[in-house]
């Protein structure tokens, strides 16, 4: 590990100012922002990231979840995910999102992992974790040896000659199928970002992961009020009952009028080189009354365009049936 220094903002103006003496966006950046550290610190640990300077906001007034008059919440970015997952009104209204918190990671933690920090979690990808392999994302322009490497937990969705590695969070997918919008703060002002435009196809630039700028620090996600009948699911498939990143998951919302499907979002994780938003499958469903063999139509659709690699073929057929599955957990009487 690479020596650095580690401050304490006082508030988010401090905060933000100390963040833009950056040179580059969020990701490797040389100043950073630090709040539970869960992933941070390991891939410092690693000499994956170097930066010069920790900006502690673990104190900063972040950390609260707050219920809206439109119905919808307020979730903090410094909120531990065990508070989330275990908030009453998370379980009972966004049980998505509750479920798939509690699918990650372990308890210990969750007691310690922060919602920004979830946002900003970095991929999985043993090439990108090891400094001595070539990684796009990690060194710009020095190749990836994930294509024709161990690619079997890697992505089938979003990928380019340049970068294939999936993104790792439960909860992102979660807050993909809710359409969360991600609320920044930074020098040239606040800005709301829908979570489907936050991250960043890899492209030819894997090493920018999100939209992010110097110093802009995520202060909040919003929630919208849920839809009237809505039900909804998270099905994680894993290789281990538990702390085991997914090899492909689903989050499904799904309300019914009139025995036809009104509202559909579905999101996939696992596979993806972001939370994976399945408009397709959406598309497919959408005013049509639910039934197995509808379900498998949306799933066909959601991967249609996947490209998988020399290892991870199987998660084609995995991310289908994982669909078809919570889509009939959403939909009871399909």
């Amino acid at each position: 590990m690479e020596n650095f220094r580690i401050s304490r903002a006082d508030d988010v103006g401090s905060a933000i100012r100390a963040g833009t003496l950056s040179n580059t966006a969020q990701q490797g950046a040389s100043v950073r922002f630090l709040a539970g550290g869960t992933t941070l610190i390991d891939l410092m640990k690693l000499d994956v990231e170097c930066p010069r300077q920790l900006i502690d906001i673990g104190r900063l007034p972040l950390d609260r979840i707050t219920r809206r008059e439109d119905g919808g919440v307020d979730i903090g970015a410094t909120v531990r995910n065990a508070d989330l997952a275990h908030h009453a009104h998370i379980q009972s209204t966004y049980r998505v999102l509750s479920q798939a918190l509690l699918s990650g990671a372990s308890a210990q933690l969750r007691n310690m992992a922060t919602t920004g920090g979830n946002l900003l979690q970095r991929t999985r990808c043993v090439y990108f974790r090891d400094p001595a392999m070539a990684c796009n994302k990690r060194v710009p322009g020095s190749g990836c040896d994930a294509i024709g490497g161990f690619n079997r937990n890697l992505a089938v969705l979003g990928t380019s000659d340049a970068c294939i590695a999936s993104n790792p969070s439960d909860m992102n997918v979660a807050l993909t199928a809710l359409e969360a919008r991600i609320h920044i703060h930074g020098a040239g002002g606040k800005r709301a970002i829908a979570i489907d435009d936050f991250f960043l196809l890899p492209g030819d630039a894997p090493d920018r992961e999100t939209v992010l700028n110097p110093g802009d620090l995520i202060t909040h996600v919003s929630l919208a009020a849920p839809v009237a009948g809505m039900r909804s699911t998270y099905l994680k498939l894993r290789d281990r009952a538990s702390y085991e990143f997914a090899l492909a998951s689903v989050a499904a919302i799904v309300a019914v009028d009139d025995q036809k499907m009104s509202h559909v979002r579905i999101a996939l994780g696992g596979v993806g080189t972001k939370p994976w938003r399945a408009h397709e499958a959406e598309a497919a469903l959408i005013g049509r009354t639910p039934n197995e063999r509808l379900f498998r139509q949306a799933a066909e659709a959601a991967l249609a365009d996947a490209r998988p690699q020399s290892e991870n073929g199987f998660k084609v057929e995995l991310a289908k049936r994982c669909i078809v599955q919570a889509l009939k957990d959403a939909t009871p009487t399909a």
